[in-house]
């Protein structure tokens, strides 16, 4: 049976209008019910032809590592790395991570496996709370966040076959954000991309376009402090966001883009421990910590390290990578491809810019003369 506080949350999202509905400010409750496989097929368009989430290559190595932070919890990842890599020698390499609420196996092992197909060694890691990492389930942390990239970075540079001076990394969806928060105190970050960048903490704040008000901020925090007080006391987790689990009639567009990559075959994941009531849905105490969260705040002081935004020119998240553009400084380049809308960038192997990518951290990652 649904939660006939669902149904209010529905209604006061309506009058939010679609950004606050692709932020999923509606709550679920851990025992909510999810759609069949039979149902979320026949509720799903057709998959794209070029989308390969789970993409492997024979030209690739695969490691699966963990190392710890400074929070001394443990960060799993994958370390990916070319057949042909020399590993006598010093090696360019890349941090990878995944979309908020997702975990590696949802794109960024993808973007890791064909980035060591062009030549990098390239770790995808699960965020803290999320995947195979260390943390309580689906905690919002953006502090760990970005401290996990940073620990990657720690774990890459001890390894022989890689130049500690020679790292970037690409955030993808939320992990965006992350990339640039940790980028602005870890200078060992050589060059950041982003890819369908959330920008984490202004989308919980004002939503897309700016279309939360103030006062419609202020309920969610008051909920998220009820919540606290309900779970103090012994009562169940309740978890908000993410991607919702049927589609109707009155789903939007983003909720439609969102549910075809998370809920069907294309890219749908159910870590060990997890079920697919809670995939993707962080806990809604913790989320509202997203609200003190202002990843782009200094972003010019990563300067004069190189930043590529990528974005779709259909992407409704397409604010986030322009507002990030405009406040970086040189060097930077926003790269917009056409045709392309936010969960495109995930997995559409014929979309998301390779060459782009490539061309970027093969220049600035280079060996110096």
């Amino acid at each position: 049976m649904s939660d006939p506080q669902d149904a209010k949350r529905r209604e006061f999202l309506s009058t939010v209008g679609t950004g606050a509905a692709a932020l999923g400010v509606l709550s679920v409750v851990g025992g909510a019910l999810a759609a069949s496989p039979a149902q979320a097929r026949a509720q799903a368009p057709a998959k794209p032809g070029d989308a390969d989430n789970f993409y492997t290559s024979d030209q690739v190595t695969v490691q699966k590592v963990r190392f710890k932070n400074q929070y001394q919890t443990e960060v799993a990842g994958n370390l990916y790395a070319p057949r042909s890599l020399d590993r006598n020698a010093r090696n360019p390499a890349l941090v990878v991570s995944h979309p908020m609420g997702a975990v590696k196996e949802q794109s960024a092992n993808l973007y890791a496996t064909k980035m060591a197909e062009r030549g990098f060694v390239a770790l995808s890691i699960d965020l803290p709370c999320w995947g195979e990492s260390d943390g309580p389930r689906n905690l919002v942390a953006p502090d760990m966040y970005a401290e996990a990239f940073s620990a990657a970075v720690d774990f890459l540079g001890a390894q022989p076959m890689i130049d500690r001076e020679r790292i970037g990394v690409i955030g993808i969806c939320g992990s965006g954000s992350f990339a640039i928060s940790a980028a602005k105190i870890d200078p060992r970050m050589k060059a950041v991309a982003t890819v369908s960048m959330y920008d984490m903490g202004a989308a919980n704040r004002h939503a897309l376009r700016k279309s939360l008000t103030p006062a419609q901020r202020q309920a969610i925090i008051a909920e998220a402090a009820r919540q606290r007080d309900v779970e103090f006391a012994g009562g169940p987790l309740k978890y908000t966001s993410g991607t919702v689990h049927e589609l109707t009639a009155r789903s939007t567009p983003i909720e439609r883009e969102f549910y075809e990559f998370y809920r069907t075959p294309r890219g749908e994941v159910t870590p060990a421990g997890a079920t697919p009531q809670t995939t993707t849905h962080p806990t809604l105490t913790s989320n509202v910590k997203f609200m003190n969260f202002y990843p782009f705040n200094d972003i010019e002081t990563i300067s004069p390290r190189p930043l590529l935004f990528i974005t779709g020119d259909r992407a409704h998240s397409r604010e986030f990578s322009e507002d990030a553009y405009r406040l970086a400084a040189e060097p930077k380049e926003l790269h917009v491809v056409p045709g392309a809308g936010h969960v495109d960038l995930y997995d559409r192997v014929g979309l998301i810019p390779w060459d782009a990518l490539t061309a970027f951290f093969r220049k600035n990652l280079a060996r110096p003369a």
